[in-house]
């Protein structure tokens, strides 16, 4: 799962370009007339590379938002 993100220059909280490494393993089941079903997929390993900020770009710095940290700055839940 990724956590909630901010970014320390601008304060966006909505838009990011996330890389992302993700391995898996699944069941590939092909139907008699060659449709393919993925089921029982394991994730092995969730790598999350980089984070940028969509409106500042590289020159913004993107950080982890502890959710408890949140609720206390906006107690109504609006974002």
């Amino acid at each position: 799962m990724i956590p909630r993100m901010r970014c320390t220059s601008c304060g966006n909280l909505t838009r990011f370009d996330v890389v992302r490494r993700t391995r898996t393993s699944a069941f590939h089941h092909y139907s008699t007339a060659g449709r393919l079903e993925i089921e029982d997929v394991a994730v092995l390993e969730d790598e999350i590379e980089s984070v940028t900020c969509r409106w500042c770009g590289p020159a913004g710095e993107v950080q982890e938002i502890d959710p408890a940290d949140e609720a206390v700055e906006n107690p109504s839940g609006d974002s």
